[in-house]
Parts: structure tokens; sequence; C-alpha cells
């Protein structure tokens, strides 16, 4: 039984759900997100928009792959109504000597030990802001797996060691340190 899609999902004021055949559009004060319904797997529930709320029910309950996709179903049309309505950001440092990152135009400039500059382009609907430090910066936008895939793509560019610590990571992320060589 899915523990998220047993609950509909609320629709919040300033948020419009508009049902279309195949999508579930959604329109907020940010902007407007598709939830597609015509995935692989998307056939195996039924979506409907009731008043406030959104209600996600699987065709067939005793179905395991219906009961998962319920639940990841009712997960992505909540992400979308909360990215139109507050966003989604992921903040990022950086640790190492002459390590940083700026924005140029549309393009994240990062210095991160190489012999080059890492020159990566803002996918569209997201925007990067730095912060007060030259190794800190923060991706934002609507579409939480956008700005997650575009955060592992800028955190892949220099994995954070765990010797020295230096890299890319997460600001909440936890980098494990190992012990170094002993004489």
């Amino acid at each position: 039984m899915s523990r998220a899609g047993k609950y509909p999902v609320g629709i919040e004021n300033g948020v419009s759900v508009e049902q279309t055949p195949g999508a579930l559009k959604v329109k907020g004060p940010k902007g407007t997100l598709v939830v597609r319904l015509d995935t692989k797997h998307a056939h195996l529930v039924d979506v409907a928009v009731e008043g406030t709320q959104v209600v996600v029910t699987p065709k067939d309950p005793e179905d395991k792959a219906s009961r998962a996709m319920w639940g990841t179903m009712t997960r992505n049309i909540k992400q979308a109504v909360t990215g139109v309505t507050h966003g989604f950001q992921k903040e990022m440092g950086m640790k190492g000597v002459g390590f940083k990152a700026t924005v140029r135009g549309r393009d994240l400039v990062l210095v991160a030990g190489y012999s080059h500059d890492v020159i990566l382009p803002i996918p569209e609907g997201l925007t990067v802001e730095s912060s007060a430090t030259p190794t800190e910066f923060t991706i934002k936008g609507i579409d939480k797996n956008l700005v997650g895939q575009f955060a592992d793509k800028v955190r892949k560019v220099r994995k954070p060691e765990p010797y020295k610590g230096k890299g890319i990571f997460y600001k909440n992320e936890k980098i494990r340190r190992k012990e170094g060589k002993k004489k």
C-alpha cells in the first residue's frame, strides 16, 4: 500500500491544475509545469482533479507495479505544485586552492583545479546565483528534477575527495574523511 498515494495532492491558492489527455498542466506564480500521464507506466493509475485537490488511484490495487506508480505519480504531481508556488534550490560549495564559481551570461564558469576553466551552460528554466563568497552558489528552478540533474552535473566536475576534502559539494553534504598514510 502506498503511503504517499493515499493522500490527495492539495492545490494551493494561486495554482491552477488543468487535465488534458496525456498530461496535467500546473500553473502557478513562478511558472508552468507539465506532468506527463502518457509515460510507459502511467497507464497503471487514474488521475482526477476534484475541486481543490488532485486524486490519484491505482487501476488494479493488487498489482505491485500499479501500487508503485500510484505513489510515484502522486509525488510527481505534488512536486509540480510545490515547484510553481515555492520553487526548489540546491546550495553548493567548493573547497580547494583557487576554486571559484562565477556566472557569465547563461554559463556557469567553474575554476576547479584544472588547467582550464570548466564552462557549463545553464539549462532553460534554471537560475544560478552567486553568494558573498566566490566558492558558494545556489541553483534555483521550479522543476525539481532539472535542479537536481544540473546540480549533479556541476558536482561531477570535481567530486569531493576523502583525503583533503577538496572538490564541489552540496552544502548539507557530509564528506567522509579518510586518514592519510602513516609512517
